[in-house]
């Protein structure tokens, strides 16, 4: 492993992920980039609330649910790779959860990936997708997922 990527939430998981991920990294010497996506959804939704504001004129643009995004993936990284010999970056982005992780991971040059999954049933899988499954399929490289 020369260079991994970390796919970080809002969740205890994400930084349980975060720690083991930039363990690893540091015990081989490797670089680590650290993302966190904010969903089409997730996006739509804030925007709504800030335009619902009275007499306001707040808007959330693609721009800003981006920077938002790269500024958590700092804020976590910051603290919790802090006591970690690693080296790291991260980035924000914005749309689909799965699309977006294999995009940075061939942007960075990655050759592992760190993701944070969830149980959920073949059923549910099929109905709702699975964006750790389709990194899981569609990536080259080993993926490591922690389930919480």
């Amino acid at each position: 492993m020369d260079r991994a990527l970390a796919v970080i939430d809002p969740t205890d998981a994400a930084k349980d992920l975060l720690h083991e991920a930039g363990t690893l990294a540091a015990g081989v010497d490797a670089d680590l980039v650290v993302i966190h996506v904010t969903t089409e959804d997730e996006y739509g939704g804030r925007r709504e609330a800030m335009e619902a504001i009275p007499n306001g004129s707040a808007s959330y643009s693609p721009g800003e649910a981006e920077e938002g995004a790269a500024q958590f993936a700092q804020d976590l990284a910051d603290e919790i790779l802090a006591d970690l010999d690693v080296e790291y970056e991260t980035a924000g982005y914005l749309g689909n959860k799965a699309g977006k992780t294999l995009e940075a991971a061939e942007e960075y040059g990655c050759d592992h990936v760190f993701l944070a999954g969830r149980k959920r049933s073949p059923t549910g899988k099929a109905i709702f997708g699975d964006a750790t499954q389709k990194v899981i399929l569609d990536y080259d490289d080993p993926v490591t997922v922690l389930t919480a």
